[in-house]
């Protein structure tokens, strides 16, 4: 995910459109400290940005039981990520216009689209070509591409991408991976692609480190929640729930979650003990949720944003909902009775 744009581009953000409580969806005041308050749209533009960690982690799982890995729909993964886009847009329409998130979403869109587009190119010709000369077994090659693509996946489901040790994988491919072996031509194709990748994303990450360090704060790595009440146990598991002052009116908790991807944990978490979330982030309105089901599968009673199949999953689909953070927790207990069927893919936490 490319959330090093989204951090260097806030301050377009507050430049074109200015920061502040977005009271339409707000009708009561907030609890919420100001410090902690984010714009009401930003559920909703949070999910391209968040659509470029699900591709990545679809992708890591079709290499990891793929036979022909250059069969992934890439150029498919692009038209998603833009009708994602038109989607939310249509939705946002009522807010003012936030002009630096658009601007983030507009970058990194326009970059997955190079990238997958000259990767989809290249898969498509050589890669394909050299996967035919191989036979059934994988190569150790792409056993590590997929390996390095997972661990990807895990670490930018919490930090921006350009934090990943590129050069690690790269010293570990020409390290720990043999140079002979059967295969040879599929086997030095997956090295020399590897390779290509791992370099241009390194070199490519320390220019952003480079220009981030310099240009911007680190975002608050928290989001504030109202609570119904306080959680009755798992507190101790749960050591980045933070309580601030006293709890408030008919027992309300003012508290400090993990933001990001720890959001969707600490949310399931709160409310699997059948607490509800009054505020989040100093929101009131709707706040966006994905779950993937199965391809027959209908939400009872909660609005659909839109609609994705899993490509590489036949027979299953990403349901992108939005819903009143005051509901937040109940739609969230309602997919959990569904059991493994439905899964709580994200909650975009603003």
């Amino acid at each position: 995910m490319r959330r090093w744009m989204a951090h260097l581009l806030c301050c377009l953000c507050a430049l074109a459109s200015g920061y502040g409580r977005a009271a339409s969806d707000n009708a009561a005041p907030v609890v919420t400290p100001p410090e902690h308050v984010r714009r009401p749209e930003q559920t909703f533009l949070t999910f391209p940005e968040w659509f470029l960690v699900h591709s990545p982690a679809e992708y890591a799982a079709f290499l990891a039981d793929a036979e022909h890995p250059s069969r992934f729909p890439l150029y498919s993964h692009i038209g998603q990520f833009w009708q994602s886009y038109a989607a939310v847009n249509h939705e946002i329409a009522k807010y003012p216009f936030n002009g630096g998130y658009h601007v983030m979403v507009m970058v990194i869109g326009t970059s997955t689209t190079v990238e997958y587009g000259l990767k989809g190119l290249y898969e498509h010709t050589i890669g394909r070509l050299a996967e035919a000369t191989r036979s059934a077994e994988q190569v150790p090659e792409e056993v590590f591409a997929a390996k390095f693509a997972q661990a990807y996946v895990d670490f930018i489901r919490v930090d921006p991408w350009y934090k990943f040790d590129f050069w690690s994988q790269l010293k570990s491919l020409w390290t720990s991976v043999p140079l002979t072996g059967s295969n040879m031509i599929r086997k030095w194709e997956r090295r020399f692609a590897l390779t290509t990748e791992l370099l241009v994303k390194e070199g490519y990450a320390r220019l952003i480190k480079l220009g981030t360090q310099s240009l911007y704060d680190a975002p608050k790595p928290v989001t504030a929640v109202v609570l119904s009440r306080m959680p009755a146990h798992g507190v101790g598991e749960h050591p980045d729930f933070v309580v601030h002052g006293e709890p408030r009116g008919d027992s309300a908790v003012l508290a400090t979650v993990p933001r990001y991807e720890g959001f969707t944990t600490y949310g399931r978490w709160l409310a699997a003990q059948g607490i509800d979330l009054v505020e989040i982030a100093g929101n009131k309105g709707d706040v966006v949720i994905s779950v993937l089901v199965p391809d027959e599968w209908t939400p009872a009673s909660v609005r659909v944003l839109f609609e994705q199949p899993i490509l590489t999953r036949p027979g299953r689909k990403r349901v992108v909902l939005a819903t009143p953070v005051d509901h937040l927790a109940a739609e969230l207990r309602r997919e959990e009775a569904f059991g493994a069927q439905v899964s709580v893919e994200h909650i975009y936490d603003f």
